[in-house]
């Protein structure tokens, strides 16, 4: 069950810091998120092919929980193993909890006069960086016109049916198309990926997700515990959201506030904070635990509600991986997976105009910021991380 080990530049702690660049400079939310990993791991460092990554997005997207977090989940796995999922969560994941939990404990006396402009030129990059990953994909991914009518086809019907369960259905319906509409590919197609998780381990992890999802509120009324109800109220949320990390908030709130653990006024502050730090909106539960009105909370019910929230992805990713590396090979699921693919990038498309357009784009001078930041990213080859402060501080100057 140990994945196998990797190569020099692959040991955690490269990992780790791939990751915390990107957790320092990944704003815009899950949508945005996944276009700063292809960004990195496809055009950059060359980690995965394009094929690979879309592979994993398609598999993420199947499972309930944050699917830029379980993406990098996957490649920290696919890197360094076990470790590497750590290093690549803890990457990414820390710098918007840590702020997060300062903000939560310093709410009081913070001056939040200088978000609005901040957060407008945030949302304005990250239209741009989400064309860019729709650009780079589907030149790869739908390079035809009948994979190209798949995407456009998908991306109208998330847009128009914007239910919970539209992207599942869309990705499973793609799939089904594309076993009838593309031809199998035999033994020519995806390169294997370097994943040391045999099933029966792949089996263990996920049946320690169910038997958590089970266990822990008969565990709460046996053993009473502030601390086992915050880990069980957060493991719960992390584990029956599918959509999307906003898709959390009702779940969190009716968790929270009619328990009186937080008070409506500052949940609604830690979400609008939670807007303007880069990272996983899952880090949200780290501001939620530090701002309970009883112990714990400040550092340690901010650890804990974090830790709970995102075990279920480790479970799920850890657990499906094996089995999804293996359906991948297969001549018939290759098929499939052309339309699947397709069907990720018109979800990525659908996503482009909402939610990340229609929050962004409001003006003349919105539509311009964002464009010259599209022709700097995919143009001009400027860093990711320079066009999300120049944007920032262009949102501070004139918004």
């Amino acid at each position: 069950m140990r994945p196998m080990a990797t190569n020099s530049t692959s040991k955690p702690w490269h990992v780790f810091l791939v990751f915390l660049r990107l957790g320092l400079t990944s704003f815009g939310g899950p949508v945005a998120h996944l276009g700063y990993f292809r960004e990195e791991f496809v055009v950059r460092k060359k980690w995965l092919s394009e094929q690979s990554y879309a592979d994993i997005v398609a598999l993420c997207q199947f499972l309930p929980g944050p699917a830029s977090s379980q993406v990098g989940l996957a490649i920290g796995i696919l890197r360094a193993g076990y470790r590497g999922a750590f290093a690549a969560w803890a990457g990414f994941t820390l710098p918007s909890a840590l702020a997060l939990t300062l903000f939560a404990i310093s709410l009081a006396n913070l001056d939040q006069a200088f978000l609005p402009g901040v957060l407008q030129g945030l949302k304005i990059v990250a239209v741009a960086v989400v064309a860019q990953a729709v650009w780079g994909m589907a030149k790869n991914l739908c390079p035809d016109a009948l994979r190209a009518t798949l995407m456009a086809m998908c991306a109208c019907f998330v847009l128009l049916a914007p239910y919970v369960w539209t992207q599942v259905g869309v990705i499973v319906a793609a799939g089904v198309a594309g076993l009838f509409l593309f031809k199998p590919q035999g033994k020519i197609g995806r390169e294997a990926l370097p994943l040391g998780i045999s099933r029966q381990g792949g089996l263990m992890w996920l049946s320690l997700f169910f038997v958590g999802l089970v266990a822990l509120p008969l565990v709460v009324r046996v053993l009473p515990s502030q601390s086992l109800a915050l880990f069980d109220a957060f493991y719960r949320a992390g584990s029956l959201v599918f959509g999307g990390g906003h898709v959390v908030l009702p779940l969190l709130q009716a968790e929270v506030v009619p328990p009186g653990w937080v008070d409506n006024s500052t949940f609604l502050a830690g979400y609008g904070a939670a807007q303007a730090v880069p990272g996983p909106l899952f880090t949200f539960a780290s501001f939620l635990g530090a701002s309970m009105h009883s112990a714990p909370n400040g550092w340690l019910g901010s650890s804990i509600c974090l830790l709970a929230i995102f075990a279920p992805s480790f479970l799920l990713v850890a657990g499906a991986l094996p089995f999804w590396e293996e359906w991948r090979h297969n001549g018939r699921m290759q098929a499939a997976l052309t339309g699947i693919n397709a069907a990720v990038v018109g979800i990525l498309l659908s996503a482009l105009y909402h939610p990340v357009w229609t929050s962004a784009i409001h003006a003349p001078r919105d539509f311009a910021l964002a464009l010259l930041a599209f022709i700097a990213l995919v143009f001009w080859k400027v860093p990711p991380w320079l066009v999300v402060l120049v944007c920032a501080l262009g949102g501070w100057l004139f918004f």
